[in-house]
Formats: C-alpha cells, sequence, structure tokens
C-alpha cells in the first residue's frame, strides 16, 4: 500500500468516524435497546453497510432524479438529529415506538443514526476525491467499529451506572443539537 493510498484511507476513515460519531451515539443507541429490547448489531451494520455503498455508486444521481440537492438531504439530516438531541436533553418523545417485534436496527439505527444523511453526503463528496476502493476502505473500516460499539454498548451501561447514563444521554443531546444546528446553518447559507 503506497503512502499516499494510505493517507487517502485514513483521512476518508477518520472524517467518517467523525460525522458517523458512534461513540456519541451511545446513548441513542442505549434508549433503544431500552424502548425496543434488543438490537441486532450484525443487521444494523450490514444494512448500514449496504446503504452506504450504494450511495457510493448512486447517491447524487438519485438524488437529483428526485430534484433533491445535497444541501436540502443535510438539512432534513439536520433536523432528524436535533429532535433526537431534543428527546435526549427533555426526556420527550417525538419519535413514535411503534411495536417492532424485530427490535430497531434498521430505522433509526442503521438510517438516519449510522447512515445517515451526514455520512452519506461526506460519502458523496469523497466520490469526486478519492478513488472507489479507498472510500469503500474507509467505509469498512467504520463499520467494524460502529459494530462493536453496538455490540457492547449494553456492558458499558452497566459500568456508568443510571446516573452516569443520564448525565451522558444530556452531554451528547447537548451535542447532537449544536451539530444539527451546524448542519442546518452551514447548509442554509451555501
Amino acid at each position: 500500500m503506497s503512502g499516499i493510498m494510505f493517507n487517502e484511507i485514513l483521512t476518508i476513515t477518520m472524517t467518517l468516524f467523525a460525522v458517523i460519531d458512534i461513540f456519541g451515539s451511545i446513548p441513542i443507541v442505549l434508549d433503544l435497546r431500552q424502548r425496543f429490547g434488543k438490537i441486532e448489531s450484525l443487521k444494523a451494520t450490514l444494512i448500514s453497510f449496504f446503504i452506504m455503498v450504494l450511495f457510493l455508486f448512486t447517491g447524487e444521481k438519485a438524488l437529483s432524479f428526485l430534484g433533491i440537492d445535497v444541501a436540502s438531504f443535510s438539512i432534513a439530516g439536520g433536523l432528524i438529529l436535533f429532535f433526537m438531541g431534543l428527546e435526549l436533553v427533555l426526556g420527550l418523545t417525538f419519535f413514535k415506538s411503534e411495536p417492532d417485534t424485530e427490535g430497531s436496527s434498521i430505522v433509526p439505527l442503521a438510517f438516519p443514526l449510522i447512515a445517515g444523511p451526514g455520512s452519506l453526503t461526506t460519502i458523496i463528496s469523497f466520490n469526486s476525491l478519492y478513488p472507489f476502493y479507498t472510500i469503500l476502505i474507509g467505509i469498512v473500516l467504520n463499520l467494524v467499529v460502529v459494530y462493536f460499539t453496538l455490540k457492547f454498548s449494553d456492558k458499558l451501561s452497566k459500568v456508568l451506572g443510571k446516573n452516569g447514563m443520564m448525565i451522558l444521554r444530556k452531554v451528547f443531546g447537548i451535542i447532537c443539537l449544536a451539530i444539527a444546528i451546524k448542519m442546518i446553518k452551514f447548509n442554509l447559507f451555501l
């Protein structure tokens, strides 16, 4: 592996890692686990992989076909993230908890939390800058971290306890709100 390709993979991986922010999403994951009873880590990870790779191939064309620009897509994602943050900070419920015998592995976990507007928009942006295979490697490396984080999130919950989790939810709720506002503000003034 050449030095340039390694640097490209590192850049893609670190950028996606920051955008996906799976560690920051642990309170949301734990909240989903509490509401729905179970999360299928492998299923959520594989579906996220499928969505990301599909978007790598067809994302910009699909949005364009639907008459949606990338900025509008990002603003919509920012609004979803905003309401998720409000749920964490205020303890309100905006998203209906419909009975789901399969858990919450697909919605809202695989999409929009992991393979959400932020990561999909980032992948679209990378598509014009880097070769396909380096983006694919970056996606896979991120999803390995995502899988293990989802798999062991309940153990983290036990270590932190009820009060620790409540504090973590509030802190990350505020972070979600800040990221959402940043996404919306940035894309409104493009």
